[in-house]
């Protein structure tokens, strides 16, 4: 009985079973004839494909590496320092209610515990007090801005301002968020009031309505008008007439303050402290605003131009 034939394994075809030995290799992938066949580091002659020029090869002796990729170049330097100043911004806005509390609670400990601008208060509010008494005529301007801060006064101006807001701007969710903000006005002084319970001014003697710490018309007059700023506030592409709109509100709110000083309704400080409040509320209620805002804050089309 014959024995099947055996195949015979010679040696090209051990070198054919073992292509990583054989000295052909490099040209399993050349191309008819190109132009660096048979070299392993044919790629290195290939054009540029990134700015450093062309790629080097291998080192020889040992195994290389291409250089590390450099980083991504920057080819938008005005975007980049767009994006770190409104970064800059965020951050400002986010620190300025802390801010504003931190001075309220330095004034509050300040006029309660009688300290150093406890008594720089009563000084000024003295010498105020005096050219009051003789300068009459500049009572009836110093009454009329210290009514702008009575509630019939700056509530219909916020009522007005927040409407316009939502009806020809479509602002309806900030205008919501502002009404709240000034709800909570109100409730935050009277409590400030009964906890410190400061006598009015030129007086060191507590009586039934003693209680001027902080003041309730400046807290009025600054969270009414201040919200109302912000309500109407221009499009960010607008930088003068949003820097005039705010900047508007500045001395509006000095000139309340000094009537309630002139007027002998409030100490100096009792005003101030009203200003650190009414700065906390405004910051915290923009940024309430800002990050649940109306989608659609676009001005409605009104007139001909709308029908059709």
């Amino acid at each position: 009985m014959k024995e099947p034939p055996r195949s015979r394994v010679t040696a090209d075809d051990t070198l054919s079973a073992t292509p990583h030995r054989r000295r052909s290799s490099a040209l399993a992938h050349d191309n008819a004839g190109g132009s660096h066949s048979g070299d392993p580091r044919r790629s290195a002659g290939r054009p540029p494909q990134t700015p450093r020029g062309a790629r080097p090869g291998d080192r020889p002796g040992r195994p290389g590496t291409l250089p590390p990729v450099p980083g991504r170049p920057n080819f938008f330097p005005a975007q980049a320092q767009a994006r770190s100043g409104s970064k800059a911004r965020s951050r400002a806005r986010a620190l300025t209610p802390l801010l504003c509390l931190a001075l309220f609670a330095l004034i509050a400990w300040q006029v309660a515990a009688h300290g150093p601008l406890y008594g720089w208060d009563r000084a000024v509010d003295a010498s105020v007090l005096r050219e009051a008494a003789a300068e009459r005529s500049v009572r009836p301007v110093a009454q009329f801005l210290s009514d702008l801060g009575d509630l019939p006064v700056a509530l219909p101006v916020l009522a007005c301002a927040l409407g316009w807001a939502a009806w020809r701007l479509g602002r309806w969710r900030e205008a919501v968020v502002y009404a709240v903000a000034m709800a909570c006005a109100a409730p935050i002084v009277v409590l400030l009031k009964a906890l410190v319970a400061r006598p009015a001014p030129g007086t060191a003697r507590l009586v039934a309505h003693s209680g001027y710490f902080p003041s309730g018309h400046a807290m009025t007059a600054a969270a009414a008008y201040g919200l109302a700023a912000l309500a109407l506030m221009p499009s960010p592409e607008r930088v003068t007439a949003r820097r005039a709109l705010g900047a508007s509100a500045v001395p509006l709110n000095v000139a309340v303050g000094a009537g309630l000083v002139w007027r002998g309704y409030h100490w100096p400080l009792d005003v101030a402290a009203s200003w650190c409040l009414a700065g906390a509320l405004l910051a915290a209620a923009y940024r309430v605003s800002r990050s649940w805002g109306s989608p659609g804050s676009a001005p409605r089309a009104t007139g001909p131009a709308s029908a059709g």
